[in-house]
């Protein structure tokens, strides 16, 4: 007979595969074990959540004090201005690279929310996702980032970063035009580099920023609240 036949499995293997079996049974209801990982997982969320309001904050004081600076004197120059547009870029990146890491935390939440709770309150109005238990163990096992960068970047535009970029665009035009005796795409110059090609590549980076937020797409960070639902 073999050495690893079934008789011979040490009775600590036995025990290993035993731990953990039963604790979140198909007919647990949210209490116990499940209402600990649930109440883990929104102290997670909230955490992420508090990351990305801390960037957006220090986004608007920066740029509130650089667009102070830019009309305190008749001499600060203009790109002063692009300046705050390229620091108000990496905050917006930054901030992006946070969303990612807050979905985690948040689509999980959702998961249980949808699949546990609903389903506990209301059970006629439809049943749970009959994969949801076998999605989240597989994201317990492997975390795994669920939204693209380019969806992350959107999201944040449309939320905060787009009024705030439009903000400083209006401070820009109004300092190269209201403010300055020569012809806009005269002052617009920046040094050595021409007015009408700084004109320009602002020209493009506005539209790739707009290009970015309001683009169709099919959104995969399930649950947010949008617009588009808020209609419905």
């Amino acid at each position: 007979m073999s050495r690893h036949s079934a008789k011979e499995v040490d009775p600590g293997d036995e025990e290993h595969r035993e731990v953990g079996k039963g604790l979140l049974e198909e007919d647990m209801g949210p209490s116990s074990a499940m209402a600990h990982l649930y109440r883990g997982e929104i102290h997670r969320m909230k955490f992420w959540r508090e990351r990305l309001d801390r960037t957006t904050n220090w986004a608007v004081l920066v740029i509130s004090a650089i667009l102070t600076w830019a009309f305190s004197r008749s001499d600060v120059p203009h790109y002063i201005l692009l300046i705050g547009v390229a620091t108000l870029s990496v905050f917006l990146l930054i901030e992006a690279r946070r969303y990612r890491g807050y979905d985690i935390w948040r689509s999980r939440v959702r998961k249980l929310q949808e699949n546990v709770f609903a389903y506990g309150l209301d059970p006629s109005a439809g049943l749970p996702d009959p994969d949801w238990r076998t999605t989240l163990s597989q994201d317990y096992r492997e975390p795994t980032i669920k939204i693209s960068a380019e969806e992350a970047i959107a999201h944040r535009l449309r939320r905060v970063y787009l009024p705030l970029f439009t903000i400083m665009l209006a401070a820009w035009l109004a300092r190269i035009t209201a403010f300055s005796p020569a012809p806009w795409l005269t002052s617009a110059a920046v040094g050595l580099v021409p007015g009408p090609v700084v004109v320009g590549v602002v020209t493009l980076f506005y539209l790739g920023a707009v290009a970015v937020a309001l683009r169709p797409r099919t959104w995969h960070a399930k649950g947010e609240l949008r617009s588009e639902n808020l209609r419905n």
